[in-house]
Order: C-alpha cells, then structure tokens, then sequence
C-alpha cells in the first residue's frame, strides 16, 4: 500500500496527506459524455470527479468525493451549531410503517420482500423510521423538543434520471427531523433550521434564495425551498422585491389585457373549425387574453370539474391539485361530450358542473366556447351568466406584479434543499404522543429538513464554470492550491517543486500536486478543468527570475510570488481567497 507524503498533526488527531496526482485517480478527458446536457454533467465527468454506473446510479471518485465531504462538514457544523443530534438510521426498512403513513403507494418508492416474503422498502426519506422511534422512546413534554439529523443514502425510483448527478435513483442527503409540543414549539425549531440553512448556503458559495414551496408527497402545513439559479435548474423560480416562491405555488397579480366592449348578454359567433385560444383570438380580433379557457378534469373519486382560466394563462397542476385536495386527470373527450359538448367549444355557459375560475379573470366582455360545433360566445360576464368558485390555479408570467407592485422575473433554478412544517402529519398514524404539562396526551409536533450535498456541488459547477472547466468556490474546492511542477524527475527545478509542495503542506494547505512527467499544456489543461482555486507553476523561467507564477482560477489574475518565503505568501492567498 503506498504510503502518505507527510504526515500532519491536527490538534492531536494524526491525519496523513496523499495529494500527488501520479497516485491519485483523477481520469481526466477531454470531451464530455455524448448525451450530457448539463454544464454539470459534462464537467464533473471531464474533471474525473464522478463516473456513471448505469441510469441515475453515479460513483463520486477521490476528488469529486473531497467536494463531497467539504460541503458535508459545512452541512454539519451548522447542523451541531443549533443543538442537532447525529444519528444514522437504516435504508432498508419494514413496509408497515409506510403503509400506516399512506406512502407506500408512491411510485418513485423502491418495494421489494425480503425471504420470508415480508414487504420492505429502500426508503426515500425518513420520517417513518424516526418518528418511531420517537415514538417508543418520547414520554413527556420534558422530553420535547428534540432535533435529530442524519447523511443517509436515499433511493428513488426516478422515471426519467437526467442531468448527471442532478437527478438520481441513489443519493445522499442530509435529513434532519424536529419533534416538539405544539405548534409554536415547531415555529421555533423551523427558525432554527432556516437559520442554519442560511449560513450553510451562504457558506458553500453559492447564489441562492430561500422560497415558499410545496408541501407535495411530504404533506403539512407549509414548506420552502433553497434555490440555486442557472440555467440547468428543473424547476422555476419567482422572484421580486421582496417576493421569492417556486413557480408551483407563485402568486402574483396578472397584466391587464384590452378587453372587447362588454355586452348585455353574451351572443353566439360562428367560429368553425377554431378550436385554439389563437384561432378564436384571431378569428374575432381580439387578445387571447379576452378567451376564458376551459380545462375539463376528473378527480379521483370521479367528479367532473370545469377548470376556466384566461385565455393567455395556463393551469398550474400543483395548485389545481392542492385546491382540489386530491388528485385528478384530464377528462377524455367522450366525457367531455356527455357534460359539455363537443371538445374545442367547451365553456362555462349552461354548464351543470361544478366550475373553478381563476381570479385572474375578472370583469365582463370575454369570449368562451358555446358548448355547440363551431361556436363561440362573445360578451360573457362571470357571475351573470354562470356561477363559479374563485381560485388561484394558474402559473404565474413574467412581468406580472406582487401585492406591493413589484414586477415578476421569472429564473430557472436547482433546488437544493428543502424544509417541511409536518405538523402531526406522521405522529398521529405512527403513534408519537406524548403527556403534556397538564397530564392530557397529545400528538408530537414534526418538521423535517433535507439538503442535498450532490446538488449543492452540481449548482456550483453550474453557477461558475467558464469554458475552460469548473471553478470551484473555495469553501467547498478539492483543493485549495494546484500546484503544477513544470519539470522532470530528477531535474533540479522538480525538487523546488517538491520543497514547495511540503512547506505549503506544513502550513496546512491543501494541495494537488501535479508532479506528472507530462507536457506543461496538458498540465495547465487539467488545472483549469478541475477548477482549484490557486495553481502554481514552478518552472525553470519563473525560478530562473526568482519567482513562482501563481493563477487565481476565478478571476485569472496572476502574480509573481517571491521564492523566498514564497509558501508563507502562497498559503496566505489560498486562505483569503473565496
């Protein structure tokens, strides 16, 4: 086994250092995988920091690994900071407790049976298990609150990975877990955990925002996101001043729309073989915006539900569902037929069903299908000539305005992290009670709180890669200098270099040090690629001047650092720089 170049004392825990590139695996290429899309895809592949098993299955190598660990430490600290507990609990897990909660039946969950033939599961998180152990061990309200957290492998049976290590079927990600009396207890353990989730994001780097989300699968009583814009982001955020929320649970006030005059009475128009939003606009002259559109669904339990939103917006399926409380379907068109009419001239005119609007649509004057072949109606006024339900149900645009006026901008983001008001949502069906101050059992109060250290190096990439390769932030780097030694073995100007490499490790710093008998351009190649914060070249030119040529990756600025004292100079740049 070979053995490490020097080893370091560390308050007094002995760590030993093997920073060489010629021992250290770091496959390098020079073109990215054929069907990589993502910025982070085709860097952390090119950088030999991550190889892929099969789809949605990823190994982190030696220096994709070190990110890894550097962003978990932050993760960590912050985590203890705020009195959290480390545990570690199992992925392989009873399906009962599943069963009970109602998330066995999620699709992404990975079901399997062990010999006896007993149902498991790979868990996707891990409120089940905790909760009971919450369970079997909380007694009384001096037991409250409690915060528990673990780095954990999670599985999921993704339909579509993509993205390299953005979306996965494996993954790690830190889960932490609140238990307290009441409501304000759980107020108070929420704060906490933002406030940690802030320094930790602040800490890493990266440009981020805090949003309100979705409850989705994890249910409750509210949420938030932590955001990393770029332009690989799967999801959508919404932002102003003052205003931050995930485009599935967005608000906003819609831009006006010129609207035709308003009519006594809405009037038949022939509009055959018009079955779009576009086609009708056009056809009468006027915006799409005037259109009510009509969106037919069918809940799960089999209602018929008329969905109307204006003719420019579209229906956000989250909020529809959240309003509606359950799932649902598009209706088929025979459906469509026996409670409307014929599919393209649908409207709320006459209709018998149970209508949801949008109050987006507001005043009179609109134009909507007649529930009649190649016919529309033009003047229609809501709550005149049809009632309905008012509803947020459409995704917010870009330009539309927040309560206080401010304009929407519209950005693509990764979301990083996410954190969950439970409430009772677990502990009542898993039995996590406890007796309170007045002797009366209650149900413990949940919030969870995952973060995803994968995805935390995947914005990074995402947010400052250049076209020469990664540009790591120096919180979370491999290494802190890439030291490149211009020379041969055996040459003097390689022994400075290896003299340069053990003072900058005797001063603490972490270093990669090229120390291949390789061509300088290759060399400087693999620098920039993997992204290091400083690189030093040692070379006969700048040792024949005095000097060591020292590149700051993210800016390109060089400077010329005196030999003498020159790890002193060089380890007081790596630490101050960010």
């Amino acid at each position: 086994m070979p053995q490490a170049d020097n080893p370091h004392r560390q308050g007094q825990i002995t760590y030993a250092v093997m920073t060489r590139f010629s021992r250290t695996l770091i496959p390098t290429l020079k073109d990215a995988p054929h069907d990589a899309e993502a910025i982070s895809h085709k860097l952390l592949v090119r950088a030999g920091m991550v190889r892929q098993v099969g789809a949605g299955m990823w190994t982190w190598m030696p220096a994709g690994l070190r990110v890894i660990r550097k962003v978990e430490a932050i993760i960590r600290e912050e985590m203890d900071r705020i009195g959290g507990q480390e545990i570690t609990m199992p992925l392989l897990q009873p399906a009962e407790a599943w069963e009970k909660t109602g998330r066995y039946g999620i699709d992404e969950l990975f079901k399997l049976k062990d010999r006896k033939g007993s149902p498991m599961v790979l868990a996707m998180t891990h409120e089940e298990c905790v909760t009971g152990h919450i369970a079997g061990e909380i007694r009384s309200y001096r037991d409250l609150p409690q915060l528990l957290y673990q780095f954990q492998v999670k599985e999921r049976d993704e339909a579509r990975p993509r993205a390299g290590v953005l979306r996965t079927r494996e993954f790690v990600m830190k889960d932490a877990y609140s238990f307290d009396r009441d409501i304000e207890g759980l107020d108070v353990s929420y704060g906490l955990n933002i406030e940690a989730y802030d320094r930790i994001f602040d800490r890493t780097g990266l440009r981020w925002y805090r949003v309100e989300g979705d409850v989705g699968m994890m249910g409750g009583l509210g949420a938030h996101e932590y955001m990393a814009p770029c332009d690989a982001g799967e999801d959508e955020i919404a932002l102003a001043d003052g205003y931050a929320a995930n485009i599935e649970v967005a608000s906003a006030k819609a831009q006006p729309v010129d609207m035709p005059p308003a009519l006594d009475a809405p009037e038949e128009v022939g509009t055959p073989g018009k079955k779009t939003v576009e086609d009708v606009a056009a056809a009468m002259w006027v915006a799409v915006g005037a259109l009510i559109k009509a969106v037919p669904v069918v809940t799960v339990d089999d209602e018929f539900v008329l969905v109307l939103v204006r003719g420019d917006h579209s229906v956000n399926e989250t909020k529809l569902q959240n309003t509606l409380g359950k799932p649902y379907r598009p209706a088929g068109v025979e459906e469509i037929g026996e409670k409307l009419g014929p599919a393209g001239y649908i409207g709320p005119v006459g209709a018998t069903v149970r209508i949801l609007m949008d109050e987006a649509i507001e005043g009179g004057g609109f134009v909507c299908g007649a529930n009649s072949e190649d016919t529309h109606l033009k003047g229609v006024e809501p709550g005149r000539d049809f009632d309905f339900e008012s509803v947020d149900v459409r995704t917010v645009l870009a330009g539309d305005t927040t309560e206080s006026g401010a304009v929407i901008t519209i950005e693509p983001a990764i979301e990083a992290a996410n954190i969950f008001k439970l409430g009772t949502k677990y502990s009542v069906p898993l039995g996590a009670r406890f007796l309170n101050e007045d002797g009366v059992e209650a149900s413990v109060v949940m919030g969870s709180y995952g973060i995803g250290p994968a995805r935390i190096v995947a914005a990074a990439v995402e947010q400052y890669a250049d076209d020469k390769g990664i540009v790591w932030p120096a919180a979370i780097a491999p290494w802190k200098v890439h030291l490149v030694s211009l020379a041969k073995s055996g040459e003097p100007e390689r022994e400075k270099a290896d003299e340069l490499y053990e003072q900058l490790l005797d001063e603490g710093i972490e270093v990669l040090y090229d120390d291949r008998d390789g061509g300088a351009g290759a060399k400087f190649k693999d620098a920039e690629l993997i992204g290091c914060p400083v690189r030093v070249a040692v070379g006969r030119r700048g040792l024949a001047d005095g000097v060591y040529e020292v590149t700051l990756r993210r800016s390109g600025e060089e400077q010329q650092v005196p030999v003498e004292d020159g790890a002193i100079r060089i380890a007081e740049i790596a630490r101050t720089i960010t």
